[in-house]
């Protein structure tokens, strides 16, 4: 089996990071954002911001211990000695990036229509299949599409910040209003979670990073802070703009605001960039996804095949392709919020087991080099990834039972694959 080359620095690494972050979400779950916490939602975001990086130190530990494809998978199974425990946490990463990709992509479709008499589903399919084909040409060239669907996709949240703070205000805005209180406040904390999921794919590009252990480490707190400042800024900008009702009954919260500052060309532009962000998630999904699923295989948890790599592009091209049919397969499942909850339910259980097996390997593997370790310690316990536990089990006591039912599902067929793949003789012993 060859080995995937090393193309992304720093620079690029922090990019594709931004990238993974900003995108569909803060497009479109601020203004159900607003709905719930008024304009209190600043708080939402920061609170999502801070158990972002409660996971996110975990994930830069364990990415410099073990810089692997199917990071997740790799993490856990490490941690806890359990291939069937780790071969879920792979399986849960590998499944909400098909359903991300696949939901974006009818965003993408959505935004399509205002400019092209095009069906959803058509759109949506036409975007993967492009994208895909990026995807397959390799790392590098994702690497530059994804750097600038990024810089595009933070200049329009850039352009409310400077909006919304160059305006007088109709009327004074109080930004402790929260119609709902602390509950409204934490339903929206846990909604637009979705919008900073994403910066744990980074690790799963660790075979075609340059000096990873140092690398995506810091990478991954770059890109944390960078979109958590930006999402709070917009979010303290935005309600100067437009009340949050009239952000609650907008379906294009960012686009109206333009829109109310600088007519149908503040409206238009917004679109574009929109669907810019739609389309760099989708492409860093497809991107994460695929190594996923080569990086399991690498480890002879999935089928060899999918580990293949093109002699030409190095990159795994029959994985790629997986992830391309199965994400159109998903372009017919619709609402992105039903689907954003169900994608954070199963990015919670993921994060909740990547901190504890930060604990769990401090005192199972004590000797390990640590490139970068989880600062605040009280002897070899650290305290954050402890945070970061009790705070991903208490989100996920706040989720609908339907969306906790389809969770449940996904782990349930993932548990039946798992069977099928063991009696068929698929795994090693090999960690």
């Amino acid at each position: 089996m060859s080995e995937l080359k090393r193309h992304m620095g720093l620079f690029h690494l922090t990019m594709y990071g931004v990238g993974l972050i900003l995108g569909a979400g803060i497009y479109v779950l601020i203004g159900e954002a607003a709905g719930f916490a008024g304009n209190s939602m600043w708080i939402s975001f920061l609170l999502g911001a801070v158990v972002a990086i409660f996971a996110g130190l975990s994930y830069a530990e364990l990415s410099a211990l073990f810089p692997k494809a199917a990071a997740e998978y790799t993490f856990v199974k490490n941690a806890f000695k359990n291939h069937f425990f780790g071969f879920i946490i792979g399986w849960l990463t590998a499944i909400t990036s098909i359903i991300v990709a696949a939901t974006v992509a009818l965003g993408f479709g959505g935004y399509l229509t205002q400019f092209i008499d095009l069906p959803i589903t058509i759109g949506a399919v036409l975007l993967i299949g492009v994208l895909s084909v990026v995807n397959f040409i390799g790392i590098k060239e994702s690497a530059w599409a994804n750097t600038i669907f990024a810089i595009i996709t933070a200049g329009g949240l850039v352009l409310i910040i400077f909006l919304g703070f160059m305006i007088e205000p109709v009327e004074s805005v109080d930004y402790f209003e929260a119609p709902n209180g602390i509950t409204g406040i934490i339903l929206a904390f846990v909604l637009i979670f979705f919008a900073f999921i994403g910066f744990e794919d980074m690790a799963n590009v660790a075979e075609e990073v340059r000096r990873p252990k140092k690398t995506i480490p810091r990478a991954i707190i770059l890109s944390i802070v960078i979109t958590g400042v930006i999402y709070i800024l917009v979010s303290l900008s935005i309600i100067r703009i437009l009340n949050w009702e009239e952000l609650a009954a907008s379906s294009a919260p960012l686009a109206d605001a333009a829109h109310s500052v600088l007519g149908i060309n503040g409206s238009v532009t917004l679109s574009l960039i929109a669907l810019f962000a739609t389309a760099s998630t989708v492409l860093i999904t497809l991107v994460a996804g695929a190594r996923i699923l080569y990086g399991m295989a690498k480890s002879n948890s999935l089928p060899q095949f999918l580990g293949r790599i093109h002699p030409k592009t190095k990159t795994p091209w029959i994985a790629v392709v997986g992830i391309l049919v199965t994400s159109i397969g998903f372009t017919f499942v619709g609402d992105i919020v039903v689907i954003a909850n169900i994608v954070v339910f199963a990015v919670v259980i993921t994060f909740a087991a990547i901190n504890l097996a930060v604990i769990v390997l401090r005192y199972t593997e004590p000797t390990l080099e640590r490139p970068f370790k989880v600062p605040i310690n009280v002897g070899k316990f650290p305290i954050l990834p402890l945070f970061g536990f009790v705070t991903t089990v208490y989100m996920m006591l706040q989720f609908e039972i339907e969306v906790v039912l389809v969770g449940v599902a996904i782990i349930g067929i993932g548990s039946v694959l798992y069977i099928i793949l063991k009696k068929r003789n698929n795994f090693s012993n090999s960690s």
